[in-house]
């Protein structure tokens, strides 16, 4: 008599710490910023993630459709860019996930989904201090990682790794794609014997990221460049932008090559593309380079265009951008609006201000208030701004993202309110209770705001906001404004990375 012996599953152990710190804004991250977005495990961090463009999204259709894999996911916490974490965050974000790879095993792999940029008030490379601990609990066990184009990875990481990829959409569009390729990468390597050796490489440039968008500049050449490479002997090779704001020895482009050991056992094919990329890159540099115009002169520009053309026109603050630390306080742009005299439709997105958010809240639809708005976090971009306003619609502040960037994502930026200005109600504005992007359709429908109506859409935004808003907008135009991820890196007080590295 035969017995049917089970094939037992294979086990993939999950952790995520998705986070971007900018060293200069204000406000420190802390666990009530992680729980208003991301701070689950086991299954109902899957069920969260279903049927959404995110990394987590792409774990969850992996569990379903590959029956012959067991996925646990153990800690997963992401958090929405912005100061530095305070260590006790992290600190219980690494426990929970060496507890759980400790206890929870034996694992046949293990998949990070990291962003590359986090900081703690401690800690410079908190991602490092993950990856080496796993590798040392585990080390014969293959471990994947996905980042953000903007990590600023660290040469150590290479050795740490056996499977690694990046977003090569700025904006990021591929989330899940990225998390699929290493996904893949790891099947490879579990099931089919693939041998893999991952190389990080720093061509010594500090890329500012206003240019770096890869639907045409040379970031699109980059990653034009890097697929290229991908060949017998190359199974991965990827180019990231850094991101200057983190402020830490690590600051900087990188190059990441995963070299495909069985096709080219000695690795030369890899290293060959590691120099390729490195020389690419530091040709490149110089164009990364921008000049913009002021708050004055962009909103010139916008009522230019709404004034001959009419439809939807957007202003930027990139120095103030949520997805790159901003803090959405500074008041530059909003006072340079109100210098303008204009007397067409206006909105302006947003500010974040608990104490003000909850005055117009309790004040309701047609209330009138006088708040302070901006420059209460720091007056080191500007003044708060005095005004009197009519409270037009409140919200709880919660809605899912309709993408194309993390596309079913929900958002939380609690009580807000739609007001207009009691002496010139063509210009509205929106305050939130908590920094939220305003760079998805769904945060403007929450405030019932028609886009498309015509009007001057001034929004606290950089390259991200493209995604859902280039064929929205009769014009962008991008701004230079004083703020923590301003422009003009000189103006901020860098004590790691080497600022003589960007370009000018």
């Amino acid at each position: 008599m035969s017995i049917d012996v089970v094939p037992r599953k294979k086990r993939l152990a999950v952790a995520r710490f998705w986070y971007e710190g900018n060293v200069f804004c204000p406000v420190p991250c802390t666990q009530e910023d992680f729980d208003r977005r991301e701070w689950r495990t086991g299954a109902d961090a899957l069920a969260a993630a279903h049927d959404t463009a995110t990394e987590l999204g792409a774990v969850e259709r992996f569990a379903r459709e590959r029956s012959d894999w067991e996925v646990v996911a153990l800690r997963c916490a992401s958090a929405l860019p912005g100061g530095a974490i305070e260590d006790e965050v992290f600190t219980r974000f690494y426990d929970e996930v060496m507890v759980g790879l400790a206890q929870g095993g034996p694992w046949d792999a293990v998949y990070l989904s990291l962003h590359g940029a986090s900081i703690t008030d401690a800690r410079q490379t908190p991602e490092m201090d993950v990856l080496s601990a796993v590798r040392f609990l585990l080390p014969g066990v293959p471990i994947g990682a996905s980042f953000d184009l903007h990590a600023n990875l660290s040469p150590g990481m290479g050795p740490l790794l056996d499977m690694v990829s990046g977003y090569k959409t700025y904006p990021h569009i591929d989330m899940a794609e990225t998390a699929q390729r290493v996904l893949d990468g790891l099947v490879a390597i579990v099931d089919k014997g693939q041998r893999t050796r991952v190389t990080v490489t720093k061509p010594r440039a500090m890329l500012p990221s206003f240019n770096m968008r890869t639907a045409d500049g040379p970031m699109k050449d980059l990653q034009e460049l890097a697929a290229a490479q991908i060949r017998p002997g190359v199974a991965e090779a990827l180019v990231f932008g850094g991101f200057p704001y983190s402020d830490t020895a690590d600051t900087g482009s990188s190059v990441v090559v995963v070299a495909d050991l069985v096709a080219d056992p000695e690795g030369q094919v890899a290293v060959q593309t590691s120099i390729r990329l490195e020389e690419a890159v530091r040709a490149l540099a110089p164009r990364f380079a921008v000049h913009l115009p002021n708050a004055e002169e962009g909103l010139r520009q916008g009522l230019s265009v709404l004034e001959s053309k009419g439809g939807l026109v957007a202003v930027t603050d990139p120095g103030d951008n949520p997805l790159s630390g901003g803090a959405c306080d500074t008041p530059g742009l909003f006072a340079a609006l109100l210098q303008t005299g204009t007397t067409v439709p206006c909105l302006f997105a947003s500010f974040a201000d608990p104490q003000a958010a909850q005055v117009l809240y309790e004040a309701g639809p047609g209330g009138v208030r006088q708040v302070a708005l901006g420059g209460k976090l720091s007056t080191d971009f500007g003044p708060p701004v005095q005004v009197t306003v009519r409270v037009e619609r409140i919200t709880d502040g919660t809605f899912r993202n309709t993408g194309p960037m993390e596309t079913g994502v929900e958002t939380r930026c609690g009580q807000t309110a739609l007001v207009s200005l009691a002496d010139r109600p063509n210009i509205q504005l929106i305050v939130t209770s908590a920094v939220a992007p305003a760079n998805d359709p769904g945060f403007f429908a929450l405030h019932g705001i028609d886009l498309n109506a015509s009007m001057l859409l001034c929004v606290k935004a950089k390259n991200h906001f493209r995604a859902a808003f280039l064929d929205r907008c009769q014009a962008i135009i991008d701004t230079d404004v004083p703020g923590p991820s301003a422009l003009d890196l000189d103006l901020l007080p860098f004590k790691h990375a080497d600022r003589s590295l960007a370009p000018k």
